[in-house]
């Protein structure tokens, strides 16, 4: 198994701090299920979450950011 890589396309920054467009990457480790999440832009950062439901939950925003996967 191979992890799965992914960005966010953000259509609408409802935070005001992402802004739009392709705001973070990421992957998905599909042994465990857990992803790590890379913020681009001024306020670079890394976050792990437990599953992606939970980044969607958090971060899909209604709809507003889509998770795109690369491979």
């Amino acid at each position: 198994m191979c992890m799965r890589r992914f960005h966010f396309l953000r259509e609408k920054d409802v935070s005001g701090v992402s802004g739009i467009g392709k705001v973070a990457e990421g992957c998905l480790f599909p042994d465990t299920g857990q992803v790590v999440v890379h913020w681009l832009g001024e306020h670079s950062c890394i976050n792990i979450y437990q599953s992606i439901d939970d980044v969607i939950s958090i971060h899909g925003h209604n709809g507003s950011t889509k998770i795109i996967f690369d491979d």
